[in-house]
């Protein structure tokens, strides 16, 4: 379903936010576990000057990037009234199209390797969200996890075979590890803390997710390994949720305390982003060398609207797409 193009604005590069705290939404499936974010809403933005054509971040992007797809969540109305629409849009602001929509929430879009799937959780009034996978060759949305409990963040196996995903469904949010061929399913974390979003590393010998097993309620993050079924911390300052490992697995990209951040792994270098306003991370695209993340920022009239933050990670001008339904945008994620 196509849609007017939205609009694209050029920002300076974001500052970097020094405040750090609250713990509900970033644990995108601690938060949302139980009950779903809350929302702000915004009205929709006035038209910019600038165009897609010209704008240089675009033309500067490597050929998978400027032909990759971001998806997105864009939410409307509170309470019983919520209505959420899943959308995926080129970079450059174009062909934006409707995935799937529902009177209640959508979480956790997430990408196959080869941009051809996308996984996310659907959650209607007063059921447990399930996970779904929109194929975009057949145009299908199949239903994968419906156990009786919170089924959020899943994260595909490079080779498109598994789907990782936490749920509680034994009573405590676990991390499961599904086979999407048979729907053989096993359990992989068991601790009595919190164990949510994990993200696959590329060999597939590995996953990065999200703990609070050393204090409840400060979430950290882990390495676990296949092999040894063991999982190793990842050296973070504080609170630190949402990760999201880069297809080449050198960078990770998570929420640092408020701020949308990139590390470095060899390094352990951090690049705070920006404070979205809205507790969300950022999200690497198939290159590795851009980040998108949704944030609200000043439109040409002087109010704050809801945006999607498409960053350059080597000093470009970042730019702004705002869709024209004048929702919140949340969730966007960048594949092939």
């Amino acid at each position: 379903m196509s849609s007017p193009s939205p609009i694209i604005r050029v920002m300076p590069p974001m500052s970097i936010a020094t405040k750090k705290q609250l713990l509900v939404l970033s644990l995108a499936s601690l938060g949302m576990l139980v009950t779903g974010c809350q929302t702000l809403l915004t009205t929709a933005p006035s038209p910019s000057a600038t165009t897609t054509a010209t704008h240089p971040l675009i033309m500067s992007m490597p050929t998978i990037d400027r032909q990759g797809r971001i998806a997105y969540v864009e939410e409307q109305g509170v309470g019983a009234a919520k209505i959420s629409r899943l959308y995926s849009i080129a970079p450059d602001g174009r062909d934006r199209r409707l995935i799937d929509q529902i009177n209640g929430y959508i979480y956790a879009p997430a990408w196959s390797a080869d941009g051809q799937q996308l996984a996310y959780s659907k959650q209607a009034p007063n059921q447990h969200p399930n996970i779904y996978i929109h194929d975009r060759n057949r145009d299908t949305h199949d239903l994968v996890v419906n156990a009786q409990g919170s089924n959020l963040s899943a994260s595909f196996s490079p080779d498109g075979h598994h789907l990782l995903y936490s749920s509680t469904v034994a009573g405590n949010a676990d991390i499961y590890k599904k086979r999407l061929s048979d729907g053989d399913t096993r359990q992989l974390t068991t601790l009595p803390s919190t164990e949510v979003q994990p993200s696959y590393a590329p060999d597939a010998q590995s996953f990065v997710y999200v703990s609070d097993k050393v204090r409840a309620g400060s979430p950290r993050l882990y390495r676990y390994y296949f092999a040894t079924q063991t999982a190793a911390p990842i050296t973070t300052a504080g609170y630190a949720a949402s990760p999201q490992l880069s297809m080449d697995g050198r960078h990770l990209a998570y929420l640092n305390g408020r701020k949308a951040a990139v590390m470095t792994l060899a390094t352990g270098h951090v690049l705070n982003l920006a404070d979205t306003g809205l507790d969300e991370p950022a999200r690497l695209s198939p290159s590795g060398t851009y980040a998108v993340y949704p944030a609200y920022a000043p439109d040409v009239d002087g109010s704050q609207r809801s945006h999607v933050v498409i960053h350059s990670l080597s000093d470009h001008p970042s730019y702004t797409i705002s869709s024209q339904d004048g929702g919140v945008i949340r969730s966007p994620v960048w594949g092939r």
